[in-house]
């Protein structure tokens, strides 16, 4: 297991470009499979995650051509459809979570899929129903293993229907507009997400053929076609690495340009930051971050504390949470989180009190964060990451503390950020990879 080994309290310089938006990856990867004509795929990053699909895909038949790091041309003239069925897939798929995107698209072309239990983060339950509620509503019929625990479903015919979804899911959404797309007739997805990420899937999958409209909003019309033909798709800049590096530039006191940062979808999140007291300029699609001895967090106008919570978009994305909570640790003032998504996510912040950060976790959804400026600096420890974002949140805090940290299970930031550690020494940062 390897381990990131920091020494902190180095101001970084420099300019950093975020990678392609992992989110958008897993759907956009997956969509691949509802064509057999050649699809490229450019600003792939090149994280666990993502390779972990792209494997999976391979297993499939989908011939896959990568002639760089960020560019993939996939061809799925061959999938073997029976691959879902063995051990080898179960294995295979049951490490990623991300694998349940490709039911959607095997329904809508193949007529079956199998869905294995979730794997990836342990941040809290991650509930299938929005999807398979939505395949039934279709026309989908479904039977669950309780040997191998895995979805089996099949759909000899998809019909095109009316759903009010239970809730945003983007990822269920995902799914069932690509489940949607070859259906006969029209599909109305009510209260369906509408990020950036599921936007690009919908733009995609309407230059390979689609009839999807009301891009957007939270409400999709998708008029079935019959067949769906290649093309070629750029992704976004990570939105999460974005505000990872606003934070980290706060964090540390340093002066920092992210390149190339996508401002255009970034939504409410500079706000976010910028709540928090930290001063950026937009420059073109580039935001430079200046040195700042200290940044204050903002109060209501009545002069309540500040509350920052995750909301469906165009409202703060849950993956920032864990960010916004470590940055606010060495602002002036303080501010409660809310994490209404997942009940384990906020659990991370005992590594953060060992530190000598001020937090009172009220509840596994909420934290108080008591920012005493820098009058007590973080310390350096030993700590392990449990998820993605905490993972990516602790580095950073390791990044401003004063002396050695050492952070293990470091797999878990390695499937979200890819070379983070090389980018971060070109920033200045002295970090091993033990």
């Amino acid at each position: 297991m390897a381990s990131f080994e920091v020494r902190g309290g180095k101001k970084l310089r420099g300019e950093i470009i975020p990678q392609g938006a992992k989110n958008e990856a897993l759907q956009i990867i997956s969509a691949v499979l509802l064509t057999p004509e050649r699809v490229t795929v450019t600003n792939i990053p090149d994280i666990v995650d993502v390779n972990l699909l792209i494997e999976l895909l391979v297993a499939l038949g989908v011939k896959v051509e990568r002639p760089t790091r960020d560019t993939c041309i996939f061809q799925s003239d061959n999938v073997d459809v029976d691959y879902l069925g063995s051990e080898a897939f179960r294995k295979m798929s049951g490490r990623l979570r991300g694998s349940v995107m490709i039911a959607g698209p095997m329904l809508s072309r193949f007529k079956k899929a199998y869905i294995p239990k979730p794997g990836g983060d342990k941040i809290g339950r991650r509930r299938l129903d929005t999807h398979i509620i939505g395949f039934e509503k279709l026309g989908a019929r479904f039977e669950y293993n309780d040997e191998h625990h895995f979805f089996q479903l099949v759909a000899p015919d998809l019909k095109g229907t009316y759903m009010l979804l239970d809730e945003p899911s983007v990822t269920g959404t995902a799914n069932i507009v690509m489940a949607a797309v070859m259906a006969e007739g029209i599909t109305t997805i009510y209260n369906a997400a509408c990020e950036p990420y599921l936007q690009q899937l919908c733009n995609m999958l309407n230059r390979m053929g689609a009839k999807i409209s009301g891009v957007g909003s939270n409400m999709l019309v998708i008029e079935g076609v019959e067949y769906l033909g290649g093309t070629t798709h750029r992704m976004l800049p990570d939105m999460i690495e974005v505000g990872s590096f606003i934070g980290m530039a706060a964090m540390t006191q340093s002066e920092i340009t992210i390149k190339n940062a996508g401002i255009e979808y970034l939504g409410i999140i500079p706000e976010k930051f910028q709540q928090l007291g930290i001063k950026m300029e937009f420059r073109d699609d580039d935001i430079y971050i200046p040195e700042q001895d200290s940044y204050e967090i903002s109060t209501y106008l009545d002069g309540g504390i500040l509350t920052v919570s995750d909301h469906p978009w165009p409202g703060f994305t849950p993956d920032l949470l864990s960010i916004v909570l470590v940055v606010a640790t060495q602002a002036v003032g303080s501010v409660l989180i809310h994490q209404k998504m997942f009940e384990s996510r906020l659990f991370f912040t005992d590594k953060l009190i060992d530190m000598g950060a001020q937090i009172i976790l009220c509840d596994p959804h909420r934290a108080t964060v008591i920012g005493l400026g820098r009058r007590n600096k973080l310390r350096g420890i030993t700590m392990t990451s449990p998820d993605i974002r905490a993972g990516q949140a602790l580095l950073i805090a390791a990044l401003s503390a004063e002396g050695k940290s050492t952070i293990q299970n470091i797999e878990q930031i390695d499937r979200g950020y890819q070379y983070i550690d090389e980018r971060l020494r070109r920033l200045g940062a002295d970090i091993k990879r033990i």
